[in-house]
């Protein structure tokens, strides 16, 4: 008989959690077909949705079995149910909850059960557990490490929300690809392409011509044209949108831009429509060398783009890279421009994002 690799991912928020856990563990240990059983450490957790409930423990084990997957799915569900699982609500407060995550490199989709877990790449708590016991296991069908599937998340927990719009924003500096990037992914995933209105600034190439009395105006008419592009009310559920630009980086371009009486003006009317403005459900930020990306500006020659300084373009690539330290608001998928170039590398990409996004009708 073939002797498989299993992870298990365990959760508990009613009663003596620790012991919840600790008794589960031990219940694997003695399953029929079952060898070696690891365990990763506990953490503690928020409940995911915002529901009013205690925080969770959460935990990873991996095990060693003989048994096929239906059958160890069911051994975890008698486990569940000896220990007192009830399964009223979803996401509901549970004495135990054991979880399949994945069963050697296997892919399993049956109606009551899929492998891997399809939420498990949105769970910190999921992937902290993985990542302690190996980082570098792929996950089967996103084709990335637990450890580059941590690395999209900061330490946030995130659920796929069919009641969201489904906005997927491209970030990045000038020149580094984000129109290109964001109308393939709009092609390829059936969905809505929202281009910033660069070109139809009338301010922009007088700002860049040194009038920098009209910045104000260029980053009020960017403000208003981006809230209205994404506004929440307006971008319809669960239909698929790719933006070429994340409404974030509206301050980064103002503090560049601005004095700071102008700033304090701007800031206004930002916080005025911010939260009007959807919220993406992935993120993907595009970063390069500053010289790479004067190099395409100089090559695609918009005229009142060449008096660009590689001094703007740092202040700018600084201001994306604190942005996305510590973003929790969605995942965010880091990549050069050369992984995105060619068509195939595109594909590959629009597979991969529909892991992050809700189903609709094609």
């Amino acid at each position: 008989m073939t002797e498989h690799t299993a992870y298990i991912g365990l959760g508990s928020n009613l009663g003596d959690k620790n012991g919840n856990l600790q008794n589960a563990i031990s219940e694997m240990r003695v399953l029929a077909g079952v060898g070696l059983v690891e365990s990763s450490s506990f953490y503690e957790t928020k409940p995911l949705g915002g529901t009013d409930q205690p925080f969770f423990l959460n935990a990873v084990a991996k095990i060693k079995t003989m048994l096929p997957h239906r059958a160890l799915l069911e051994d975890l569900q008698e486990i569940e149910r000896a220990m007192g699982r009830q399964r009223d609500e979803r996401w509901g407060p549970r004495t135990i909850d054991l979880d399949l995550l994945l069963y050697d490199n296997q892919i399993v989709d049956e109606p009551d059960l899929k492998i891997p877990h399809p939420q498990m790449h949105l769970r910190s708590f999921v992937l902290k557990g993985m990542c302690e016991l190996v980082g570098d296991v792929v996950h089967p069908q996103i084709g990335c490490t637990m450890r580059e599937l941590a690395g999209r998340l900061n330490g946030s927990d995130f659920f796929i929300d069919p009641e969201r719009s489904q906005l997927i924003s491209i970030a990045g500096n000038i020149g580094i690809g984000k129109t290109t990037l964001a109308a393939g992914l709009a092609e390829r995933l059936n969905a809505t392409f929202i281009s910033e209105k660069y070109d139809d600034n009338p301010f922009l190439p007088q700002v860049y011509a040194g009038k920098t009395e009209l910045a104000l105006d260029s980053e009020l008419f960017f403000l208003s044209s981006s809230a209205s592009q994404l506004r929440g009310d307006g971008l319809f559920t669960p239909y698929r949108y790719v933006s070429d630009y994340v409404f974030d980086k509206a301050l980064i371009y103002a503090s560049n831009w601005l004095n700071e009486s102008d700033l304090e003006v701007y800031r206004k009317h930002y916080e005025a429509v911010n939260e009007g403005v959807a919220v993406p459900v992935l993120v993907i930020y595009l970063h390069d060398t500053v010289q790479n990306c004067l190099d395409r500006i100089y090559e695609r020659n918009r005229p009142y783009e060449q008096r660009i300084e590689p001094s703007f373009l740092e202040h700018l690539a600084r201001g994306y890279d604190t942005l996305y330290t510590d973003y929790t608001v969605c995942p965010v998928i880091r990549l050069a421009p050369e992984q995105c170039w060619d068509a195939g590398q595109v594909d590959q990409i629009a597979e991969e994002i529909k892991y992050y996004l809700a189903e609709v009708g094609e």
